[in-house]
């Protein structure tokens, strides 16, 4: 029987906080160091609700929650199902709010809404927006949804046509419709929004087929979009102006979104904005990262192409770009710098500082401060050898000449793989332990960059990458992590690349789900499992814990593979990805064995 192994020995199922602290240190677990960390924007409703996509718009995935521990958690047990109807990578998650459970599934973005009141959780209403049968071809990297956002008695979210929708709480009924994104021209929706004050903040997907990346603001009240900003272009249409002030010298001059690109490159460079929001209350700053430049191919645009591949705050009511860092400058490896920015108040070095925290794609996990865009430490979370660090005096990475990727010439063995260290599944955050808890990805891969041509709505690449498992070969690893110092301190190796999110609570106790359909719980100080479930369906999604109207507290995640990774699997489930990198059903050749598709909601209690 396949086993995940514990890079650690695990320590002994010893009871009570400080007596699992003393068995880590006994069994060679570094017990966590970090004190007086602190969510920077903790949950501003009832701790029992999960009213956000990330939680809170820290992003931190952390519950206050405490009934389930690691002292009962081997007795949880499934409290009740329901089954989506729909096929497909169930990404996201639920929300719970005033007793109501709503959910969103896969294309066709069905909305549903469930009485947490009564016996059978029976639904409210169910939802079925008009959804252009189009998207299912246009959309890269299956045809997710990664949940919605809630606010004043009314549910946000976004269709894969690219569209965004406000639907009435109370009886799932559309208030409006607001059409975003062009269809014909690549772009499609798949991220989670968030609500702002007034404004509803969404982006576009669609970095494979040459779109121009955007991210724009809607009036939750009638849907008009009141501001949008985009990745790249003249400053008028980036939104810099006076108040843009990067930290970094090489960051700051006039249309650099135009300048850094050749002709008119960046008007199909891509800088998609589809992953998760942040936003810091205090300093009224929306915190965003971008996608890959386009095309693959780096030698058809010389430059560093900014502003793909980083991390931007901008003023919440104006969309004002306040700061930019770019991740990957010049990205020769699909290294999308989309992955959630964490808002944390750390101490470094004796001093307590505003930060975000950025696991990237590129295998490095960014400290920012998050006034100024100034990169405090970047350490490396799992194998890489594309890069030998980050000159923090400049935030550039420096470069492994034999790894830059060039036309005609195929390069061996990168790692991280296009994949990156970790791609949209979301890291946790607890501020008892002071760690990270992140689910990460072990692939390597060859890259040959070729002639790429745009056309608009279709694949705008120029590469093959076909991927395989990294050193020591397992393919994925649920870590914890300590950004303070870049040290793991423990960590679970999966057969599989960890594409689900994490969760973790004031119970310690963190959940997590796998690939090959494994629901759970590990001890938040050393990694021991405490628990497990099968459930139907690979693990794509992320975890969530709500309070029920009896008083118990509740663990619910989706069954559903799907995602970038479930186009990889050979078989029958399709290859939907009309890309040209990598050979379906060489990356996970053999987790057809272990699952298959799926589409079903699994609520958990003791």
């Amino acid at each position: 029987m396949r086993r995940a192994l514990l890079v650690v020995v695990a320590a002994c199922a010893c009871r009570g906080e400080s007596e699992r602290q003393r068995a880590a240190d006994t069994a060679g677990v570094r017990a966590p160091t970090v004190t007086g960390a602190r969510i920077a924007a903790p949950r501003d409703g009832p701790a029992g609700e999960w009213g956000m996509p990330g939680g809170d718009y820290a992003n931190s995935r952390y519950s206050e929650l405490t009934q389930i521990t690691a002292e009962n958690a081997r007795n949880l047990k499934v409290a009740w199902a329901f089954s989506t109807g729909t096929l497909r990578g169930h990404e996201g998650q639920p929300l719970v709010i005033d007793s109501t459970m709503y959910v969103v599934t896969p294309f066709p973005n069905v909305a549903y809404a469930f009485d947490l009141t009564q016996e059978g959780q029976p639904l409210k209403w169910k939802f079925r927006p008009r959804n252009s049968q189009a998207a299912i071809g246009q959309a890269c990297c299956d045809v997710v949804n990664r949940g919605a956002a809630f606010a004043d008695g009314r549910l946000f979210y976004n269709l894969l046509e690219g569209s965004t929708v406000a639907v009435d709480v109370r009886d799932g009924k559309q208030i409006w419709r607001t059409r975003v994104a062009n269809l014909n021209r690549g772009e499609t929706i798949t991220m989670a929004p968030i609500v702002v004050k007034n404004l509803v903040l969404v982006g576009n997907s669609g970095g494979e087929l040459g779109v121009r990346g955007w991210i724009a603001a809607l009036d939750t009240r009638t849907g008009r979009e009141v501001w949008r900003a985009y990745s790249a272009g003249p400053d008028r249409d980036v939104k810099v102006g006076p108040r843009f002030k990067p930290f970094y010298a090489h960051d700051r001059g006039k249309d650099l979104g135009v300048t850094t690109w050749p002709a008119d490159a960046w008007k199909t460079g891509a800088g998609a904005v589809w992953g998760w929001l942040s936003y810091d209350p205090e300093l009224n700053l929306v915190y965003h990262g971008t996608s890959n430049p386009g095309p693959w191919n780096a030698e058809q645009r010389p430059g560093d192409n900014k502003w793909t591949c980083a991390i931007l705050a901008r003023d919440a009511d104006t969309g004002e770009l306040v700061w930019a860092f770019q991740v990957t400058p010049h990205d020769m490896w699909d290294y999308d710098a989309v992955n959630e920015n964490i808002l944390v108040d750390l101490p470094i070095g004796g001093t307590t500082r505003k930060v975000l925290v950025h696991f990237d794609r590129n295998g490095f996990a960014y400290v920012l401060d998050r006034a100024t865009g100034e990169a405090l430490m970047a350490h490396p979370f799992v194998p890489m050898n594309w890069s030998t660090g980050v000159d923090l005096t400049t935030g550039r990475p420096k470069v492994v000449p034999e790894k830059a990727t060039a036309q005609g010439k195929k390069i061996t063995n990168i790692c991280p793989s296009l994949e990156g260290g970790k791609n949209q599944q979301p890291a946790a955050f607890s501020p008892k332990t002071g760690l990270f808890y992140v689910p990460t990805i072990n692939l390597c891969m060859d890259f040959e960059a070729r002639p790429a041509t745009y056309v608009a709505g279709t694949p705008y690449i120029g590469a093959s990458a076909p991927e395989y498992a990294g050193p020591d070969g397992y393919r994925g690893e649920f870590m914890a992590f300590d950004v303070t110092t870049g040290r793991k301190s423990w960590g679970i190796r999966e057969p599989y690349p960890v594409w689900g999110g994490a969760l973790v609570t004031a119970g310690d106790v963190v959940f997590y789900g796998t690939l090959d359909g494994w629901f759970k719980a590990v001890d938040a100080y050393t990694g021991e499992q405490l628990w497990r479930f099968k459930l139907g369906s690979g693990v794509v999604g992320n975890p969530i814990t709500y309070l029920g109207a009896d008083g118990k507290q509740y663990v619910a995640i989706y069954s559903g593979l799907g995602g970038d990774m479930g186009v990889l699997i050979a078989g029958d489930v399709a290859a939907n990805l009309p890309h040209d990198v990598r050979v379906r059903g060489t990356t996970l050749p053999d987790i057809g064995r272990w699952t298959s598709w799926g589409g079903v909601l699994f609520v958990f209690s003791l």
